[in-house]
């Protein structure tokens, strides 16, 4: 019997782990460290949030993204210099070998309930029994397709099936959506040698800074930076999580689903305009293989059709949590946790209506707010569910090696205010 069962091993399920490592909580973590980010995540992609607001969360603060960089000499600075997804990636994984090296690089094909907690079944056959479950597996397992453009294998895909977008060079390509995850597929696409077509339903829209300029003092008080967004409304997403559960249920899904709507981050501006051909006020209706090309079919706001044939359609049409996306999870179980629209009501403890089972990362945002769209969240998430967890279950000796290697870091009074 395992007191927690931590399943995933991305920013979410590491950070918490590694919180419950240091009050002894007894735990087993599964999953790949990072992997999503490394699977389903295009190389050469930017974070969209800035790096002070990037970090894992170690106790007492320790080894934060800026000490990741330093140590590898890597250029850092807190805001206006984008991280990489590739050295995002390598600081989670340095991440995980120094405070969650117990991580099991298996994964969960079925959780089920049993008499005293809930049993998983582990892709290699092995069973493990724990008293409460954690799921942790972040957004990339739930990809979104408008259901005018149905995935055909060859020419219409997803996003997140694409990691190396050198394999398009030379071919043409229609890139739907206007999100972050459109713009910098659009330019890495293009930058990769292939020609760009990027079809957006509105218009284009780049915000935030203009590279090289620095904000002034009077720019900052009306609009204070969060890491995850300038404004005073994402101070009140990024301050004061527990105080957004407590608002009614609507006006949390209202500000979770229209809030940091489709954009791109300031520093792909040159990298898209005028880069790539786009095709705005219109939105796809279907699309058809035709001659070893597709055509994919275009309404404008007007109704005005429009076709435009190319080799490959990609839809980076971003996610949206649906628990049905979850395969281990039974529907019996499923049909147990009680939702607020697409996504799991939680406690103050990120706890579903299922005794025992718990939800991190952004399927929690319509419970906790925006900030958990982001990696930011899990500064606020980790320790608040590891110290509900210890107040409450048996705790193992703590090994010599989960002590800190290194002392508390001294907070600057913004990254207080957003721990």
């Amino acid at each position: 019997m395992t007191e927690i069962i931590i399943v995933g091993a991305g920013p979410y399920g590491l950070s918490l782990a590694a919180h419950l490592r240091s009050l002894g909580v007894d735990f087993r973590i599964f999953g790949g460290p990072m992997l999503n980010w490394s699977t389903k995540m295009p190389r050469g992609m930017l974070l969209k949030s800035d790096p002070f607001a990037s970090n894992l969360c170690a106790p007492e603060g320790a080894f934060t993204l800026k000490d990741f960089c330093q140590r590898e000499g890597i250029p850092y600075a807190d805001e206006g210099k984008p991280i990489s997804v590739e050295n995002f990636i390598a600081y989670g994984e340095a991440f995980q070998r120094r405070f969650v090296p117990e991580v099991e690089e298996r994964f969960v094909v079925a959780l089920d309930r049993v008499a005293d907690g809930f049993a998983v079944q582990l892709d290699d056959g092995e069973m493990v029994v724990g008293r409460k479950v954690v799921i942790a597996i972040g957004i990339s397992d739930f990809p979104y397709m408008p259901a005018t453009l149905a995935p055909i294998p060859g020419f219409v895909s997803h996003a997140s099936q694409h990691v190396d977008m050198g394999a398009f060079r030379g071919r043409e390509l229609a890139v739907v959506g206007a999100g972050s995850s459109a713009v910098d597929l659009a330019a890495l696409l293009h930058e990769g040698g292939a020609s760009v077509h990027m079809v957006t339903r509105r218009p284009l829209r780049i915000h935030g800074r203009v590279a090289g300029a620095e904000p002034t003092l009077a720019h900052r008080l009306r609009h204070p930076n969060t890491g995850i967004g300038p404004g005073w409304k994402n101070v009140f997403f990024t301050r004061t999580p527990h105080l957004f559960r407590l608002l009614p249920q609507d006006r949390r899904r209202h500000w979770v689903e229209h809030t940091h709507g489709p954009a791109g981050g300031w520093f792909m501006r040159d990298r898209v305009i005028g880069k790539v051909a786009l095709i705005e006020g219109f939105a796809p209706s279907a699309a058809e293989p035709r001659d070893g090309r597709v055509d994919l079919h275009l309404s404008g706001q007007d109704g005005a059709p429009r076709t435009l044939t190319v080799d490959h359609v990609i839809a980076a049409t971003g996610y949206k949590i649906d628990l049905r996306a979850v395969k281990f999870l039974p529907e019996t179980l499923r049909g147990e946790i009680a939702l607020l629209g697409p996504a799991p009501e939680l406690s103050p403890h990120f706890e579903t209506s299922v005794p025992g089972l718990y939800i991190v990362g952004p399927a929690a945002a319509y419970s906790f707010g925006p900030l958990f769209r982001f990696v930011a969240g899990v500064e606020f998430a980790a320790p608040r569910l590891a110290r509900h967890f210890a107040a409450s279950l048996s705790r193992r000796p703590m090994a010599p090696e989960t002590r800190l290697a290194a002392p508390p870091r001294r907070l600057t009074n913004r990254q207080t205010a957003n721990r």
